[in-house]
C-alpha cells in the first residue's frame, strides 16, 4: 500500500462533506450570540460625502451599531504588490471622497440580516457629486478629471521593459501587423460570495473568513488594528471559489471585524448578490496597443506592445502586477528578435481591478495571438505552421526571453502539432460562417523565489512550509498554509504523502485553512502555485521522514539502510520478508523514545520550507470551432480542444477538472461577461455568465514534462483554462469571417458586436 497514488485518479475527498451539506462555508458559521451587518455604498461614482446622518438608522429596532467614516479614519490596508514609482501604497477602509459607485461608506449591525438591511436604507448621505470618469484611454487625456488632484496626474505608474531598440527593428521590418485590443471588465464571480464572522473576546479576534490566504489576511487585520498576530487567528475551511477575488482582505471585511470588536461579540456579514459586481474586485480591464515585425520568409522579428491597464478607484492590493504580468509574458512560447513594452497603469472611478484567474496572461495571449493569425492571413500563411516556425524547440530550454523570464522545460512545437492532429472541422449547412482559430502560450506558475518577489516589489515571501508528523498508529498529518478553494489540494498533498511515506491515502489527514493550526504562508493560494510550491515542501518533507523511518528499521532490524524498502506499511529487509517492522511498531517506538539509534531525536514530525530557486513554466496550445450567424452577430463554439503541459501528474482528473472550468471562464471572458459603465460611472449590471449551453464539447490532451525546478516535478495548472481560449475564439471568429478579420480585436464579441463589424465593413 502507498505506492502509486501519484498520477492517479483519486476521487476527491473534499467531495463527500462538500456534497452531503457538511463543508464549512462561512455561511454555515453560527456563533452564539451572533448579530449581522450590512454595508451601506455610494449611490455615486464620484464625489464628497459632506455628511452621514445615522439617527434614523440608530433608531431602528434591533440595530446595534451604525459606524461611519469620522470614527475610522484611520484604519487603512496596504498595496501588497508595488508597481515602479506607485503614488499609492495604503488606501482608506471609509473616506469621504467617493471614487467610485459601490465603495463602502458605513456598517450598520442589527440583530438579524433584515434589521440591518432596513437601517442601512435610513442613513441619511449628503453628496457633492463630481465629473465621473470612464475608461483607461479617457483618464490620460489632458482635461480628465483628477481622482488625486495631489498627484497631479492619474497615471499611477509608467516604465517600459525589453530592448530599447526594438521600435527601430519593427520600422525596418518588411512586414509589420498594428492592432489594438480592448479587454473588457470581468468578475470573478465565485459560487460562494465573500463573507465574514468575526467574534473577538478582548483578548483575540477570531475570524471566519471565505479567503484564498488567511495568513495574509492576518497579517493585514493586525496590523490594521494594532494587535499583535498572535492575537488574530482566521479561519477558512472550506472556501467556495475564489479565482483571485478573494486574495486579500477588502475594506469591508476589516469593517465587520471592527463592529466585532466594537460590539463584544460575533457579527457576521455576506456580500449581497446585488453587491458582488459593485464590490468584489473585478480584473482584465486593458487596452492594447501592438506591433508584430516579420520578415520576408514570417520569421518574427520583434513584438512592441503598449499596455494600458485600468486601476479602477484606487490600486488594490494586486495594483497594477497584473499589468506587468502581462508584459513579461507577452513573448509567449516564441522566438523574438526583440521585445519591448510599455506599462501604463491610470485610475478612473470605477471598481479597483484586482486578481482573476490567468491575472494578466489572457490579455497577452490575446494581443500576441490575434497578431500572429492576421500576420498568417496578409502574408497568406497556414496560422499553425507560422507558428511551428517560430515556437521555441525543447533543444532552446532553458532559455531567458527578451523580457527576463526564465523559462524552464517543454515541447512547445509538440504541443501544437498534437493539438492540430486533434482539431475536426464542424460542418454543417445552416447559413452559419464556420472558423477554427488556434492559439498557444507559456503560463508562470509557481510564485516566488522570495528575494525576487522583494526585488520586484511584491510585500510578501514565496516560499511555503508543510509539516508532516506521522502519529503513534502510523496515520499521518500533513499541515500547509496552502488553501482549499475547489481546486482538488487536500487530495492532491494526500496523495503526495501516502505514495512518499507508504501509508494507505486514507490514512492521511490534510489540515488547511486555520492560522492557528498551520505554517505561515504569506500569499497563500494564488498564481497556480498551492501544488508547485506546497507540494514541494511536502515531497521534502517526505523524504526526510521515510528517511527517519528507514533508520529507525535498520537500527532495529540490525542491518544497512540500502537493504531495506517499505512496502505494506512494513520496513522489511530486501528478499527476506520475515525480517520486518510495522510502521505502527516503528511510530510507537520513535514517540515514545524507545530503542533510537545514537543522536536521534523521538517522534517523527518534519518541517520544510521551500522557496523555489525560480518559477516553473506550464504551457498549452488551444483550439476553438466556431459558427456566426451573419444575420445575428451570434457566435457559437460548438467544439474546444486543449493540449496542457503542467509537469508531474499528481491527479489527472483533478487537472481535467482545472482545464474544463478554466476554458469556461475563458470563454465567458472572450463572448459575454463584461462589467459596463454609463458615463456618470454607474455599472451596467446585466453580466452574462456562460451556461452549459455556451459551453460546448472540451478535449483536453495532457503532456507530462516533469519540471526541473520543483522537487516531484510538479507545475502549476490552475490557471492554464482561462488563458487561451479568448484569443482562440477571436481567431476562429476571424478565420470563419475574414472580411473583418482585422477588426476582430476587442472582447467580449458580444452578438452586437460581431453584427456591427459585418454591417460597418
Amino acid at each position: 500500500m502507498g505506492d502509486g497514488y501519484v498520477g492517479a485518479r483519486t476521487p476527491r475527498r473534499e467531495d463527500a462533506r462538500l456534497l452531503t451539506g457538511r463543508a464549512g462555508y462561512v455561511g454555515n458559521v453560527r456563533l452564539p450570540g451572533q448579530v449581522h451587518a450590512h454595508v451601506v455604498r455610494s449611490p455615486v461614482a464620484h464625489g464628497r460625502l459632506l455628511g452621514c446622518d445615522a439617527k434614523a438608522a440608530w433608531a431602528s429596532e434591533g440595530v446595534l451599531d451604525v459606524i461611519t467614516p469620522a470614527e475610522v479614519g484611520h484604519l487603512r490596508l496596504p498595496c501588497v504588490n508595488l508597481a515602479p514609482g506607485q503614488r499609492l501604497t495604503h488606501y482608506r477602509v471609509l473616506e469621504e471622497t467617493v471614487r467610485y459607485a459601490g465603495q463602502p461608506l458605513a456598517v450598520v449591525v442589527a440583530r438579524t440580516p433584515e434589521a440591518a438591511r432596513d437601517a442601512a436604507d435610513l442613513v441619511d448621505l449628503e453628496l457633492d457629486e463630481l465629473p465621473a470618469l470612464v475608461g483607461v484611454e479617457r483618464a490620460l487625456a489632458a482635461d480628465a478629471p483628477l481622482l488625486h488632484p495631489d498627484w497631479g496626474t492619474n497615471v499611477v505608474t509608467d516604465y517600459r521593459l525589453g530592448d530599447d531598440d526594438c521600435a527601430a527593428v519593427v520600422e525596418r521590418a518588411p512586414h509589420v501587423v498594428e492592432m489594438t485590443f480592448r479587454m473588457g471588465r470581468v468578475s470573478p464571480h465565485p459560487i460562494e460570495p465573500r463573507g465574514v464572522v468575526a467574534a473577538y473576546d478582548g483578548d483575540e479576534l477570531t475570524v471566519h473568513l471565505s479567503t484564498q490566504a488567511p495568513h495574509h489576511a492576518r497579517e493585514h487585520l493586525a496590523d490594521a488594528f494594532g494587535l499583535s498576530h498572535d492575537r488574530v487567528r482566521v479561519i477558512a475551511r472550506d472556501t467556495g471559489g475564489g479565482f483571485g477575488g478573494k486574495e486579500h482582505l477588502y475594506p469591508d471585511e476589516a469593517l465587520i471585524c471592527l463592529a466585532a470588536m466594537r460590539l463584544g461579540r460575533p457579527v457576521a456579514w455576506t456580500e449581497a448578490p446585488g453587491d458582488r459586481l459593485l464590490a468584489t474586485l473585478p480584473a482584465r480591464a486593458a487596452v492594447h496597443r501592438g506591433r508584430l515585425a516579420l520578415d520576408d520568409d514570417g520569421r518574427f522579428l520583434a513584438l512592441q506592445v503598449d499596455v494600458l491597464a485600468d486601476l479602477g478607484a484606487h490600486p488594490s492590493n494586486a495594483g497594477a502586477s497584473t499589468a506587468a504580468v502581462t508584459a513579461t509574458l507577452l513573448p509567449g512560447p516564441y522566438r523574438f528578435d526583440r521585445v519591448a513594452v510599455r506599462v501604463r497603469a491610470a485610475v478612473t472611478t470605477t471598481t479597483p481591478t484586482g486578481s482573476y484567474r490567468g491575472f494578466g496572461q489572457p490579455e497577452g495571449t490575446l494581443t500576441r495571438e490575434r497578431l500572429i493569425d492576421e500576420a498568417a492571413r496578409r502574408l497568406g500563411v497556414d496560422p499553425v505552421e507560422l507558428r511551428l516556425r517560430n515556437l521555441l524547440g525543447p533543444e532552446e530550454l532553458p532559455c531567458t526571453t527578451r523580457v527576463y523570464q526564465r523559462y524552464d522545460s517543454g515541447d512547445y512545437p509538440r504541443a501544437l502539432r498534437t493539438l492540430r492532429d486533434l482539431v475536426e472541422p464542424v460542418r454543417a449547412d445552416d447559413g452559419r460562417r464556420r472558423g477554427i482559430g488556434y492559439s498557444c502560450h507559456v503560463e508562470s506558475t509557481g510564485m516566488g523565489p522570495s528575494d525576487d518577489l522583494k526585488a520586484i516589489g511584491v510585500l510578501a515571501g514565496g516560499y511555503e512550509t508543510a509539516v508532516l508528523r506521522m502519529e503513534q498508529d502510523a496515520s499521518v498529518v500533513v499541515a500547509c498554509g496552502v488553501v482549499g478553494i475547489g481546486q482538488g489540494i487536500e487530495t492532491a498533498l494526500a496523495q503526495l504523502a501516502a505514495d512518499r511515506v507508504g501509508v494507505p491515502l486514507e490514512r492521511v489527514r490534510v489540515v488547511l485553512g486555520d492560522t492557528a493550526a498551520t505554517p505561515y504562508s504569506s500569499v497563500g493560494s494564488i498564481a497556480s502555485r498551492a501544488l508547485t510550491l506546497g507540494g514541494g515542501a511536502l515531497v521534502r518533507a517526505a523524504g526526510r521522514l521515510r528517511d527517519k523511518l528507514l533508520a529507525l528499521a535498520a537500527h532495529r532490524l540490525e542491518v544497512a539502510v540500502e537493504d531495506l524498502e517499505l512496502v505494506d506499511e512494513a520496513v522489511r529487509v530486501k528478499g527476506d520478508p520475515r525480517a520486518s517492522v510495522t510502521l505502527r511498531e516503528l511510530a510507537t517506538s520513535a514517540w515514545r523514545g524507545w530503542d533510537l539509534p545514537e543522536g536521534a531525536q523521538p517522534g517523527l514530525e518534519e518541517r520544510v520550507s521551500y522557496d523555489p530557486p525560480a518559477y516553473t513554466f506550464a504551457y498549452g496550445a488551444h483550439a476553438a470551432a466556431v459558427a456566426v450567424d451573419p444575420e445575428t452577430g451570434a457566435v457559437e463554439v460548438e467544439r474546444y480542444w486543449v493540449v496542457n503541459d503542467a509537469g508531474v501528474l499528481v491527479n489527472p482528473a483533478v487537472v481535467e477538472g482545472q482545464l474544463h472550468g478554466g476554458v469556461a471562464q475563458g470563454l465567458g471572458q472572450a463572448l459575454s461577461e463584461d462589467i459596463g459603465y454609463t458615463e456618470e460611472g454607474q455599472p451596467i449590471t446585466d453580466y452574462l455568465l456562460p451556461t452549459t449551453r455556451e459551453v460546448p464539447d472540451i478535449q483536453v490532451v495532457m503532456l507530462e514534462t516533469p519540471s526541473p525546478v520543483t522537487p516531484g516535478g510538479m507545475k502549476g495548472v490552475g490557471e492554464a483554462g482561462t488563458i487561451g481560449p479568448p484569443a482562440a475564439v477571436l481567431n476562429a471568429v476571424a478565420d470563419a469571417l475574414p472580411e473583418i478579420a482585422a477588426r476582430v480585436t476587442d472582447v467580449p464579441l458580444t452578438p452586437s458586436a460581431v453584427w456591427s463589424l459585418l454591417r460597418d465593413r
